[in-house]
């Protein structure tokens, strides 16, 4: 009888140290869906400046308004930043709501509630309930058998886990740049000393071991040793999977476009995964967003600019492919900043205004949703919890929010506690 620590060598040993197997385990476990669609989430780790991006307040006190202006878009009567031009000029491609708004002021608490949509009363380091990413893993699969469902670029986001849904729904990422020159996807290719027999040798183990005992519980890690395995097996060398994540097939100048960063790259790649087959991609944003100090030099500088050609490319590269209505992309992070300006000409984390954008996904688009009083710290029309704004994305990838999962006490927990669909966006 094999050993636990066989069962786990194999664990390791079976895609020569892979990580996917698991995430495969949503093809058989998810139900057919009517539509084939798919979330592009950008996540603005850290907290980005609603009040200097698109809620400006350009009448408020100087220590307020901030240094930055608002400038028009392609749709009568909204402006946004004066460093979003890229944006406001396929403005009737999105929309923004700018009332968003929860009570956590924390990281973790805020990422948490954003991410998941339940609210936790402690700091937190790691996923308590299920990402968004992962409940859509489980209930939809992917939208092609030989891919994930779900991934994470450049690399595993903050919060982005499956929790008790167990680590089969976990994401699967590159965990390298895009934007390098040798730019590989580790777990998409053999390691060196495992060659075509070795991998034969692999497969025939696994076949060995499905008359062994299965009932090692590690969360899932493990879940069986069953034909998951030999499908991840077959995913490593499936021409389809490696060329989806092959960047360097797109074209330098739409590459250019995009950005040549990190961010940009991963909204590059994202758009081909989701072409591709993968239903739900999380773009680490570059990270930065936590504007303590010098926050207008390092939005003007940096993040703005890098933001803007991300994500107004991958809104237009969608629609000129006929991609939007089947591909959400929606732009968020776990809070705003503080209207009040600090004594580091930067901003504090504050969570009682947010603006979260929408494009694409059948979703009505070309609106600035909701207002905000004065100096932008409270909604003041159409206030929106971070259920509503996860409903709308589960409304539009046709996940039903209200769908019971049974944590590992057994205890029933809906997709969401609570919130419903945005209607000005759903209709």
């Amino acid at each position: 009888m094999p050993t636990r620590r066989t069962f786990l060598q194999v664990g390791g040993l079976a895609l020569g140290g892979l990580t996917l197997p698991g995430l495969l385990r949503a093809r058989a476990q998810s139900p057919a869906a009517t539509r084939k669609r798919s979330v592009i989430l950008v996540w603005l780790a850290g907290g980005p400046s609603h009040i200097d991006m698109y809620d400006l307040k350009p009448n408020a006190p100087a220590e307020v308004r901030g240094e930055f202006r608002p400038i028009p878009t392609n749709v009568t009567g909204i402006q946004i930043g004066e460093h979003l031009p890229r944006q406001a000029a396929i403005m009737d491609k999105f929309s923004v709501v700018r009332s968003v708004t929860h009570t956590q002021a924390g990281h973790g608490m805020g990422s948490q509630w954003m991410q998941t949509g339940y609210p936790v009363t402690i700091e937190v380091n790691d996923n308590i309930h299920p990402s968004t990413g992962s409940v859509v893993a489980r209930l939809k699969g992917p939208n092609d058998p030989g891919l994930p469902a779900y991934v994470n670029l450049p690399r595993q986001v903050s919060f982005g886990k499956a929790a008790y849904l167990g680590a089969a729904f976990n994401p699967f990422s590159p965990d390298a740049n895009p934007n390098d020159a040798a730019f590989q996807v580790r777990n998409m290719r053999l390691p060196g000393r495992v060659d075509a027999t070795r991998l034969d040798r692999r497969r025939q183990l696994l076949q060995d071991l499905d008359t062994t005992r299965r009932d090692i519980d590690l969360r899932g890690d493990l879940d069986g040793l069953d034909t998951f395995y030999r499908d991840a097996l077959d995913m490593v060398t499936s021409p389809k999977a490696q060329r989806a994540f092959d960047i360097s097939r797109e074209a330098p100048r739409l590459r250019d476009r995009y950005g040549r960063n990190d961010l940009g790259q991963s909204c590059l790649l994202a758009r081909r995964l989701v072409e591709a087959g993968v239903t739900f991609v999380t773009v680490q944003a570059g990270g930065g967003w936590d504007t303590h100090g010098n926050n207008f030099a390092e939005l003007k500088r940096r993040l703005l600019p890098q933001y803007d050609a991300g994500v107004a490319s991958l809104i237009e590269d969608l629609h000129d492919r006929g991609l939007s209505d089947d591909v959400l992309v929606m732009s968020l992070g776990e809070f705003g900043r503080t209207p009040k300006i600090n004594k580091d000409a930067g901003r504090d984390h504050w969570p009682g205004a947010m603006s979260v954008l929408y494009a694409g996904g059948g979703l009505k688009t070309g609106q600035a949703i909701g207002t905000t009083n004065a100096l932008a710290e409270y909604p003041t029309s159409k206030p929106f919890t971070p259920g509503c704004a996860l409903a709308t994305m589960y409304h539009a990838v046709g996940v039903d929010h209200r769908h019971t999962f049974y944590d590992d006490a057994q205890r029933p927990l809906n997709v969401l506690p609570e919130g419903e669909p945005i209607r000005d966006l759903v209709g």
